[in-house]
């Protein structure tokens, strides 16, 4: 009778042990990167799958955390978040500092981050920049004017200045819209509660005049302020039918996708993912418990492509069924994407501290899509 009870209790022992070695743990959220969201890359029921494509073209190497990417007469443009921007043509890459009025803040996630350049760029040689700089103690973002020079782009102008910056939650997406006002994303910069402050430039999406004045037609009178609500936006496309859609960093995951309304509150701190409160918008798709951390986006036949930092891919999103899908998943992290007729220009951000970045990072690389995922059949 001993020998049957001791040979249950060691059976029993043994079960208990392989139960738990069966369980996956993870570390807490306090002790996760300062990324701009965490969560487990786990799918979701909104997930369209994968569709990963193998055609690619490696045109720049050993670039230095890149953040945007633009392209003028043929020529791609990378900004660098220690400041400076690479050219890159069919003869190689160049790349020549940025001569700035203010030194580049330090902060997580801050540096020379947007670029948008004008359709007179070749004629005034003049773009538009965005970046971060601390003064008197405090954090702050700038629009500015850069105009490039034989051996340098230095600064010519500030179009709007102290936007609030802070530890993390920078923004820093500039984009020239259908109607050629400048759009900017800014985050919260570590304050939630600015998003919801209308007096406050951070947690916002703004619409300004290239003089940097404010649009007659903006929605609040004498105010930047294009729509409001929002974390850490760092994407801006439009459709074919001139609607803005925007990537948003979302708090433990629920990463989001949103169709921009004039004065639209989409919704931080106070509402996430499908949470809803009278006046807020909440996103056309979002990524749930799985972590996307999405920054630049780009159209191209009535999809969207963006950029997966924590996610680690280049994602299609999908307006007409609202799905999001895989397109490429083994460069690391990707910091943004430009879409051209055939195919799409992607940045690797493996060297932001980060990452896991190779011999060869960061990479702007050049993919060629198939008929079926260019137009998402």
């Amino acid at each position: 009778m001993r020998i049957a009870t001791r040979v249950i209790l060691l059976l029993f022992i043994l079960f208990v042990i392989a139960s738990c070695t069966d369980e996956k743990s993870s570390p807490p959220e306090s002790e996760q990167p300062a990324e701009e969201t965490t969560g487990e890359a786990d799918d979701n029921e909104e997930s369209g799958g994968s569709e990963e494509v193998e055609n690619r073209q490696q045109l720049a190497t050993n670039l230095d955390v890149p953040w945007a990417i633009e392209m003028h007469a043929g020529n791609v443009y990378v900004s660098e978040r220690p400041g400076a921007i690479v050219t890159i043509t069919d003869d190689g890459q160049v790349r020549k500092p940025v001569e700035l009025e203010a030194d580049l803040s330090q902060q997580p996630e801050a540096g020379l981050l947007g670029l948008a350049f004008p359709d007179n760029f070749t004629e005034t040689n003049t773009a538009f920049a965005y970046y971060s700089y601390q003064e008197g103690g405090f954090y702050y973002q700038r629009v500015v004017q850069l105009e490039e020079n034989e051996d340098a782009w230095q600064e010519v102008s500030t179009i709007l200045d102290e936007i609030p910056g802070g530890q993390v939650h920078q923004g820093g997406r500039i984009k020239i819209g259908p109607d050629e006002k400048l759009y900017v994303t800014t985050g919260d910069g570590s304050v939630p509660e600015n998003a919801q402050d209308l007096e406050s430039l951070a947690g916002k999406i703004l619409r300004i005049n290239q003089d940097g004045s404010v649009p007659q037609d903006n929605p609040f009178q004498d105010s930047y302020v294009y729509s409001y609500g929002h974390r850490n936006p760092q994407g801006l496309a439009w459709d074919e039918n001139g609607t803005l859609y925007a990537t948003e960093h979302g708090s433990n995951a629920y990463d989001e996708i949103n169709q921009i309304e004039p004065a639209g509150n989409y919704g931080w701190p106070e509402i996430r993912g499908d949470e809803t409160q009278e006046n807020m918008i909440t996103p056309v798709v979002h990524s749930g418990e799985e972590t996307w951390a999405p920054s630049g986006m780009s159209p191209l036949h009535g999809s969207f492509f963006f950029a997966s930092l924590r996610g680690e891919s280049l994602n299609r999103f999908n307006p007409q069924n609202n799905t999001v899908s895989t397109v490429l998943s083994d460069l690391g992290r990707i910091r943004d994407v430009y879409a051209v007729e055939n195919g799409l220009y992607v940045i690797t951000n493996n060297t932001d501290g980060r990452g896991t970045p190779s011999e060869e990072d960061d990479q702007l690389i050049f993919l060629e899509l198939p008929a079926n995922q260019i137009h998402g059949s």
